[in-house]
């Protein structure tokens, strides 16, 4: 496969093919490939043609880890279902990531990779400009790409319309702890409009993940299963976005796990919740309905 300094091309066991960063040491949808992976736990889980064909005025898409652009092009893919039957509704993409490395690297592979197909001019576009206009059936389309430090690029002032729906693929918690710190899910929910009901998903299951969620003020399920993981997670600001909503046996678990204390700095380690998360946790809303 090839491979330049920072990325490779690589061919997946279950047959696809997925970028590596080499910096990183991690694989981009490791299990059954990009463009599955994107598919099954961004796109439908979100129910993201769904969403769309029951939004009026303009449909936001926060693609946060653009990486080699897999979740954002699942997610055009099902929105042009929607927008091929709708009324015309403007639908706007905002990705970030620290770089556009990995998108320029997936780009020279998209024979293998596959999933850019019909977007080619819009990644085009996007790498060299940074943004990209199209249409997608009766919906006109405006997708930004934003290269920063995305913690500390939230926590300054913008113009960026909040989000129905967050595709969350940041490097593993332990490649890339803050992202993952409770300031940082607590900055992320605040960027939210409680008149939009919003939802999100991300690919880890752990119960730290989860209660950092919890604690930023999101409501948290079950999410499917994608390749060997049994779950994955969604989360939202409207319990009714949530199929399978985390209950009091979750809770329970959560109470006697040894890697249940969120991350409030970025450094990656695990620890059993302390008594004061313990009593912000059990109150909140999501279980005591």
């Amino acid at each position: 496969m090839e491979t330049t300094a920072e990325y490779k091309l690589i061919h997946l066991p279950y047959g696809a093919f997925s970028i590596r960063s080499l910096a990183s040491a991690e694989t981009f949808h490791p299990v059954v490939g990009a463009a599955e992976e994107a598919r099954t736990l961004y796109a439908e889980q979100l129910q993201l043609a769904k969403r769309l064909s029951e939004t009026t005025g303009e449909f936001v898409v926060w693609d946060i880890g653009l990486g080699g652009a897999a979740n954002a092009c699942a997610a055009l893919t099902a929105l042009s279902k929607a927008a091929a039957n709708s009324g015309p509704r403007p639908v706007r993409i905002l990705s970030f990531d620290r770089t556009a490395g990995a998108l320029a690297f997936g780009f020279q592979h998209r024979i293998q990779l596959g999933y850019f197909r019909g977007f080619e001019p819009a990644i085009e576009s996007l790498l060299a400009t940074g943004e990209a206009r199209f249409q997608i059936g009766n919906c006109p389309v405006h997708w930004t790409s934003t290269l920063s430090e995305i913690p500390t690029l939230l926590a300054q002032p913008g113009d960026r319309p909040a989000p129905h729906a967050i595709l969350f693929d940041p490097c593993s918690p332990g490649k890339n702890p803050e992202m993952w710190t409770l300031p940082f899910l607590t900055l992320l929910h605040r960027h939210l409009d409680p008149d939009r009901p919003c939802n999100l998903a991300t690919y880890s299951r752990s119960t730290m993940i989860r209660v950092s969620f919890l604690l930023a003020g999101f409501y948290v399920g079950s999410g499917q299963s994608i390749g060997d993981k049994e779950e994955t997670t969604v989360a939202a600001n409207d319990l009714s976005l949530l199929a399978a909503p985390l209950d009091l046996r979750w809770l329970d678990r959560a109470k006697r796990s040894g890697a249940a204390e969120p991350m409030h700095e970025p450094i990656h380690r695990q620890a059993p919740l302390n008594p004061e998360t313990w009593e912000k946790l059990k109150s909140h809303p999501q279980f005591n309905r």
